[in-house]
């Protein structure tokens, strides 16, 4: 496997976000990165992200969650932010992204306990790990997100993405933040969600990752997806529904979460106003209070 690391100086002066970056090893010789904050004794929240964004976005939620008196943790999957990423595109499959995650939590960081908040590819990730290892996890948060499973047409939106992603001679990934965002990001936002990517080699993990969900009965994640729904509509575990009111891509998905989840049942799930895909990115206080509430409230 070619790895490729991005050199720390790309990460000077990111706006709002002062967080000192720490970095444990995973399967495949990888290095992967996080930030944290909050008490070191709280109870862990961790904060996975999506396509193309890296633990940048979670800027916003994580002082709500310290505030709160919980221990923040914000990922970087392999292949963005800080962490890792393999230069081939061959090197990324859904089950290796699950196991690399699974593997940073609770191997190298040893969590119990977890509150998983998952958003965009970070919930088709997440919901996997709380669904195979429910004993270390506690509350689950899906914020416009879903577990595809083939078996439901993706909305023809998504196609587009999906294609233009493939297809784009560069990939701008500001660019692709800013189309998911009803507001309107500045330079330094737009320079930070570019910074991990010094030129195109580095992209590989944005480049196929709409590739890598299941849009069809057999693809190879179709199974393992499957089997998640399977325990998540039945798991005894609180799990907030906390969507925006604008998500053209996910929206279609969390009246069949509140639908299907037994544990939605009981809860009042938030809809976040003004907000686009990137909901941290529009509301990110907001739904950082949500979280904080649906933690200490269960």
């Amino acid at each position: 496997m070619r790895i490729l690391r991005t050199p720390e100086e790309r990460f000077a002066d990111l706006p709002d976000f002062p967080y000192e970056p720490h970095y444990a090893d995973v399967p495949d010789g990888l290095r992967m990165a996080y930030v944290e904050t909050g008490p070191a004794d709280g109870e862990p929240v961790v904060l996975l992200h999506g396509e193309p964004s890296w633990s940048f976005l979670y800027r916003h939620v994580m002082p709500e969650l310290a505030a709160a008196g919980l221990r923040a943790i914000a990922v970087d999957l392999i292949g963005f932010g800080r962490s890792d990423k393999p230069a081939d595109q061959a090197e990324h499959t859904y089950a290796r992204h699950v196991e690399w995650t699974r593997a940073l939590l609770f191997d190298a960081l040893g969590l119990g306990r977890v509150t998983v908040v998952g958003q965009d590819w970070g919930g088709l990730i997440g919901l996997r790990i709380a669904a195979e290892h429910p004993e270390r996890v506690s509350r689950i948060v899906a914020a416009n997100t879903g577990l595809p499973s083939g078996d439901i047409p993706m909305p023809e939106v998504w196609h587009q993405f999906r294609n233009a992603v493939l297809k784009a001679p560069v990939l701008d990934i500001a660019r692709l933040v800013q189309a998911g965002c009803r507001t309107r990001l500045s330079e330094e936002v737009r320079a930070a969600y570019d910074a991990p990517f010094p030129d195109e080699s580095y992209k590989a993990g944005p480049r196929v990752m709409p590739s890598l969900v299941p849009i069809t009965p057999d693809d190879p994640a179709a199974p393992a997806n499957r089997a998640a729904w399977q325990v998540l509509t039945t798991l005894e575990r609180p799990f907030l529904v906390a969507f925006s009111d604008g998500d053209p891509i996910t929206g279609g998905m969390a009246p069949i979460l509140l639908k299907s989840i037994s544990g939605t049942a009981g809860l009042r799930h938030p809809v976040i106003e003004g907000a686009g895909h990137f909901l941290q990115e529009d509301a990110g206080a907001e739904l950082g209070r949500q979280i904080a509430a649906f933690v200490t409230s269960t």
